[in-house]
């Protein structure tokens, strides 16, 4: 592999260990895509327009809820485990 291919490597897992919901996002969203196209050969007599709107919604819904599960744990790791952790340092100094 070429110096290129390795940092791009590097950074994507940089990236996926700064925050863990996007991956978690971006499979939930492959998965609910997948599964709804392959609900779409039995899906009766609902319109195909009607389906695609509901799978789009249904993706989205998990790639927000993913994003905001992610904030969450940013703002409990920067604002409540770190300063505990900078507390307790001053204090044996």
């Amino acid at each position: 592999m070429s110096s290129y291919e390795e940092g791009n490597d590097s950074k994507l897992m940089r990236k996926v260990k700064e925050n863990p919901f996007v991956p978690l996002g971006m499979a939930g969203f492959v998965a609910i895509v997948g599964h709804q196209l392959y609900k779409m050969k039995n899906r009766g007599d609902t319109k195909m327009s009607v389906h695609l709107i509901h799978m789009r919604v249904a993706a989205q819904g998990f790639v927000v809820g993913a994003i905001t599960v992610g904030v969450l744990y940013s703002m409990y790791n920067q604002y409540i485990r770190h300063p505990k952790e900078e507390q307790n340092s001053e204090k044996h100094n």
